[in-house]
């Protein structure tokens, strides 16, 4: 017969709860998750209520959705569990979107998180916090392991290979809400466009007061005149441009010339022996 496996004393910070674990049972070293009661309210519709929800922090990284829930399996001897969610650092919980991609999501953290153990019953919490009482509790078992090492890899790399019309049809289900929400917007903007509200103020939009050009003859006339204008206005200015750089360039031609006449004056004076500079 097997000797009861020795309990761990840790000695926990105040307001939590140790409990250790284990990875597997050939592990001999736990590890402590620091647990409590979240009671932190957050306003109506939170994910995470009071009295039913265990905060946890000290989270391993392999407890996480990828290796199949395994904080879920670990608490599930306490009660029903709602939900698990996982996070890099304590924050209020946010609700759940309608829609959610598959392809397109933030990267995973690695090292120790925290989380936020949802039940469906308030006795679940105080069923958890007394999980200190017994062993070290082992997150993977043969019934249901946690992948690690080459089984990992190789399950993260078939999970990064992307289905193409799966992922055709998420983007043009995003495109189709996106022109929805845009057509929304500019039906809202117009309804509103020089409407005064209640205090008398008029609410510019991003298109401004006037509105865009007609597309007649007569404008298309406006605007290729006022861009020939502005053409006419360039030339103008490159015109003067260059006739400043002729005349640098024509003193600095007399300068060379001057110099080279120079040059030979002083030369014809020392032939003649009429050249004293001293």
């Amino acid at each position: 017969m097997a000797a009861a496996e020795p309990r761990v004393a840790v000695t926990a910070p105040p307001g939590y709860t140790a409990l250790a674990v284990k990875f597997g049972a050939r592990q001999r070293s736990p590890h402590c998750l620091l647990v409590k009661e979240h009671r932190v309210r957050e306003g109506p519709g939170d994910t995470h209520p009071p009295q039913r929800t265990l905060f946890v922090l000290n989270v391993p990284p392999y407890c996480s959705a990828v290796s199949g829930d395994a904080l879920s399996r670990l608490f599930a001897r306490c009660g029903a569990v709602q939900s698990v969610d996982l996070r890099d650092k304590p924050g209020p919980g946010e609700k759940a979107e309608k829609r959610t991609s598959k392809f397109f999501t933030n990267g995973t953290a690695t090292g120790f998180r925290v989380a936020y153990v949802v039940f469906r019953k308030p006795a679940g919490v105080q069923a958890a916090k007394a999980l200190s009482q017994e062993g070290p509790l082992l997150i993977s078992t043969e019934s249901h392991p946690v992948k690690t090492g080459i089984s990992k890899w190789i399950a993260r790399y078939a999970d990064s290979v992307v289905d193409q019309e799966e992922l055709k049809a998420e983007v043009d289900a995003y495109m189709q809400d996106y022109d929805k929400k845009i057509e929304e917007e500019e039906a809202k903007a117009a309804k509103e466009e020089g409407v005064p509200d209640e205090e008398g103020w008029v609410k510019v939009t991003r298109k401004g007061r006037k509105p865009g050009l007609p597309r007649t003859e007569a404008a298309n006339l406006r605007v290729l005149e006022r861009e020939k204008r502005k053409k006419a206005r360039k030339e103008l200015l490159n015109f003067y441009a260059w006739q400043h750089r002729e005349t640098k360039r024509e003193h600095i031609a007399q300068l060379r010339k001057k110099f080279e006449e120079d040059k030979q004056r002083i030369a014809l004076m020392r032939a003649q022996r009429k050249f004293r500079p001293y």
